[in-house]
């Protein structure tokens, strides 16, 4: 993967891809927790959906960039 995207002459970092699939991600996984009532369980929803988000991109960057 390369470290700088040329996007219309405007350099983005290389990991934007993998934060946008991130987002996509938690996104879905957090609908279903939701839905399955997993958040009525839990301490604070808030740092859960963090937590959440936080171990997908960096078991994204570990699994691509090793």
């Amino acid at each position: 993967m390369p470290r700088d995207i040329n996007f219309f002459g405007v350099l983005l970092p290389g990991i934007l891809p993998l934060f946008l699939l991130t987002l996509l991600l938690q996104v879905a996984i957090d609908s279903l927790l939701n839905r399955i009532g997993a958040y009525r369980r839990s301490w604070h929803p808030a740092l859960v959906r963090v937590c959440l988000f936080v171990c997908i991109f960096s078991g994204l960057l570990i699994f691509l960039y090793k």
